[in-house]
């Protein structure tokens, strides 16, 4: 699990502060505060960090090591911050990591090469964090070298740019809730524009994206990993269907089909709901024969449509299924849920019907 503090400036206006502070108490692992904020800071159950006070983790700005050792006889949680301006300092920090719990690095000026150099020298030993602030440069800091860094200190004052962080870094503890629906009705119709999502990642078995015709309910297609006498697999794509189709870009965000281009973000979803970010490389849109697919589940129905071919395939409880052997009584995955979207996002006071 990553891990997410939030860097308070002190001059922030109290207002804003306290804004921070209580989203932090719900998307953050710490709070990084300056010493007369301490005991606000614990007033809102967060863990605290700070160079001074006595807060739960004491921070080091200058690698001390007879003054860790202290700590750390007293039974103190430590971390150690660092600046990599060069070499000299990424010595200090693997030093560092040998005694403390974590490391905060900045770097100024190069973000990555020495991040993927302490991330491979310092695993295993302490905790290495980013600090950061931005969304953007959190998602780099948490992707670099593959395995990322532990976690990241975002340095804002921006309550926005926190929770898109918290929805990056704490996505893998994120799981949507699918449903097994009965399929009870299914539909050759004519042709139109399906579109192939490719994908910048690989996807396995039991793997996709969700697509419906209806916000309210979204089957899990399976991604093109299902080995074939006819065709090579395609591990990075999904046939998703026509481009009029809802898919998820976030965990509370849909997006039509149509929208999805070279860079953008889709959510792969797996047959359990864990649930990871990805970019779409391409979209390929062909013309193709299309398959009408109604399902049920507790008295709601939902719909989706998918290219009428043996290689789109639809993912069961047990495994998968080509939608042109699916039969009437088939159980296949979606999540189901309150439907009707302004521009992606429910209004919950807002009523939609959607056919």
């Amino acid at each position: 699990m990553k891990e997410l503090w939030v860097e308070l400036d002190e001059s922030l206006p109290e207002d804003k502060k306290g804004k921070l502070l209580k989203s932090a108490a719900q998307f953050c692992d710490a709070v990084f505060v300056g010493a007369k904020d301490v005991e606000n800071a614990k007033k809102t159950g967060s863990k605290v960090a700070s160079v001074s006070g006595e807060p739960d983790i004491n921070v080091l700005s200058v690698f001390d090591r007879e003054k860790m050792k202290e700590l750390k006889g007293k039974g103190k949680s430590v971390a150690v911050k660092v600046t990599i301006e060069g070499k000299a300092d990424e010595e200090t920090a693997i030093e560092a990591a040998e005694l403390s719990e974590y490391i905060i690095v900045y770097t100024p000026d190069w973000k990555i090469i020495p991040l993927e150099n302490l991330i491979a020298k310092t695993r295993g030993k302490t905790k290495l964090l980013a600090e950061v602030s931005s969304a953007k440069e959190a998602k780099l800091a948490l992707e670099t070298l593959e395995l990322g860094a532990d976690g990241v200190v975002l340095k804002t004052a921006d309550v926005q740019q926190l929770r898109e962080t918290a929805d990056f870094a704490k996505k893998e503890s994120l799981k949507l809730e699918l449903v097994a629906v009965r399929v009870v009705e299914l539909k050759e119709i004519g042709t139109g524009a399906r579109v192939c999502i490719d994908t910048v990642d690989l996807m396995k078995p039991g793997e996709g994206i969700l697509v419906g015709t209806q916000s309210s309910g979204l089957f899990l297609v399976q991604a093109e990993v299902h080995e074939s006498p006819y065709v090579e697999t395609r591990p990075f794509r999904v046939n998703a269907g026509p481009l009029s189709l809802y898919t998820l870009s976030s965990p509370s965000r849909t997006r039509y089909l149509s929208e999805l281009k070279s860079g953008a973000e889709v959510l792969i979803v797996d047959r359990e709901g864990k649930v990871r970010l990805t970019n779409v490389a391409r979209a390929k849109i062909e013309w193709r024969p299309m398959l009408l697919i109604e399902a049920e589940h507790k008295g709601k129905r939902i719909k989706t449509i998918a290219q009428n071919a043996e290689t789109i395939r639809v993912v069961t409880p047990e495994g998968s299924k080509s939608v042109t052997d699916l039969e009437k009584g088939d159980k296949i995955l979606a999540r189901v849920e309150e439907g009707g979207r302004h521009f992606g996002t429910l209004v919950k006071e807002e009523a939609v019907i959607e056919r």
